[in-house]
């Protein structure tokens, strides 16, 4: 049994790590692994249409990136500092769970003025509590209405790039850190494996015949949180908010019983649905908080194929593609795009399994 987190670990150099994206959606390089066969092949992603046939399904996540990367300062002294909204607790009370950067200086009670590029103050909120070393639980102090306190959210937010994008948010990335049909706010990351589709691919593949069925996981850093256990049986995933509605359901277990492919467009797309899966193995609507870890030995119950991106090392998302890919085959694939320069993590290339 692979549930050993050091098995899962690899050296990347950092040039591979992609700072910015393609310059066009749809033409990343898509590495294609053929799990029965243990072929490996090197494409261009929009090449994904020779892959799949009439009445075939993709599973997509539309959840919506909101800018969650805040700038404050700490009253009196003025102090910098980075506010990242985590989620929202209480939304008539505009409670929010965030982390706080530097959080040493950082206690309950403090105040943090947030101002706009005319150093004009905009927002003001107040740290109501402790969570964790770095989590606290801030209460926006607004008059506004909910349409005004959205709109001054949006306009003083920077797009949430991972720490690893290490130059500054830019205005492209508002668009290109969202995929195509992102349509439910409430991710502080993006679905990564959507970001390759364009709409122009999308609408190709409708016409040879696909079905397209979409869900909602609202991505937290949960799915990034570093794991601290070598026993991955001991591993606790922080929840995330899903819903599957039962448009979704109609579509994949047609597809299903007509032994079509089903292709989970990404590791959230895949959570989502083996966290609903009925006694028959057939996806049931769902709404709720997920906290599933998915790690190999695993039997997967939907989806026949998926699309995803190369992760880093021992993270829970390479140890869910090495149990859906296979261990081998995943982690020589894996020296296979290091090998061939393939750019990884957010903005960078795909792989198709199938």
């Amino acid at each position: 049994m692979r549930t050993k987190l050091s098995q899962f670990s690899f050296e990347l150099p950092k040039k591979l790590i992609a700072q910015y994206p393609a310059v066009n959606r749809d033409e990343s390089r898509m590495m294609v692994v053929h799990r029965d066969s243990g072929k490996i092949e090197h494409r261009i992603f929009k090449d994904i249409m020779e892959y799949f046939d009439d009445g075939d399904v993709m599973l997509f996540n539309n959840t919506r990136v909101f800018p969650a990367r805040m700038y404050g300062q700490k009253e009196k002294t003025g102090a910098k500092i980075e506010v990242f909204l985590l989620r929202e607790l209480n939304h008539d009370a505009r409670l929010w769970d965030v982390l706080v950067d530097p959080a040493r200086k950082i206690r309950v009670g403090n105040k943090l003025y947030f101002s706009d590029e005319n150093d004009n103050e905009v927002l003001v909120a107040e740290v109501v509590d402790n969570t964790t070393s770095r989590g606290r639980t801030i209460r926006f102090l607004y008059d506004g209405t909910e349409e005004e306190f959205q709109r001054d959210l949006y306009t003083l937010g920077n797009t949430p790039l991972p720490k690893y994008i290490t130059r500054p948010a830019e205005e492209s990335d508002k668009d290109r850190y969202q995929t195509v049909f992102a349509a439910e706010t409430g991710a502080v990351a993006a679905p990564t494996a959507g970001l390759h589709f364009s709409k122009e691919l999308m609408k190709r593949l409708e016409i040879k015949g696909l079905e397209f069925a979409e869900l909602t996981l609202h991505v937290g850093l949960g799915t990034f949180r570093p794991i601290e256990v070598e026993d991955l049986s001991k591993h606790k995933m922080d929840a995330e908010y899903f819903r599957i509605p039962q448009k979704a359901v109609d579509v994949v277990n047609k597809a299903k019983e007509n032994n079509n492919k089903i292709c989970a467009i990404g590791t959230t797309s895949m959570r989502a649905v083996e966290t609903s899966v009925s006694a028959e193995g057939f996806l049931k609507p769902a709404e709720g908080w997920t906290n599933k870890f998915i790690f190999p030995p695993y039997d997967f119950s939907i989806a026949n194929s998926m699309v995803t991106n190369f992760h880093p090392s021992k993270s829970s998302l390479l140890i869910m593609v090495c149990a859906f890919g296979g261990f081998d085959l995943v982690m020589e694939a894996y020296q296979e795009a290091m090998k061939e320069e393939y750019r990884f993590f957010s903005y960078g290339d795909s792989m198709l399994i199938i």
